[in-house]
């Protein structure tokens, strides 16, 4: 039997990830596997940890490489979602050259389901190295 927190999860990911077109936000990327499975995860930009809720307006859908910056606040959103890198960063240039053509965050069409400025300032000043 599942328990609420596997489906929780299960629903947050593929509601993010249906809401990014598959996408990651940040590289632009929509890599499919052999199986047919999106090669992108589901990240809260506020963690459930920290009071962080599981809705898609507190969602990005990242690559692995991309989540792992995200996560240790190499990279992060500012307020009108360009995508800004930390100074603490060991390779500026290669994290840059990942970073899609436009330097913003590649957000969904609807506007319910964009990262909300709470969860992009909480992200920004709890877990961005600045």
């Amino acid at each position: 039997m599942l328990t609420n927190r596997v489906v929780r999860d299960r629903n947050f990911r593929k509601s993010v990830l249906r809401a990014y077109g598959e996408r990651c936000a940040i590289t632009g990327l929509r890599l499919i596997n052999g199986g047919g499975r999106a090669e992108v995860e589901a990240a809260h930009i506020r963690p459930v940890g920290h009071d962080g809720p599981d809705i898609v307006s507190n969602g990005l859908a990242l690559s692995g490489t991309a989540h792992w910056m995200f996560d240790r606040g190499l990279v992060g959103p500012s307020d009108n979602l360009t995508i800004v890198v930390s100074r603490q960063s060991n390779d500026l240039d290669a994290i840059v050259a990942m970073i899609n053509p436009s330097g913003r965050l590649l957000a969904p069409e609807r506007p319910a389901n964009r990262p909300r400025l709470e969860f992009v300032t909480w992200h920004r000043e709890n877990c961005f190295k600045r």
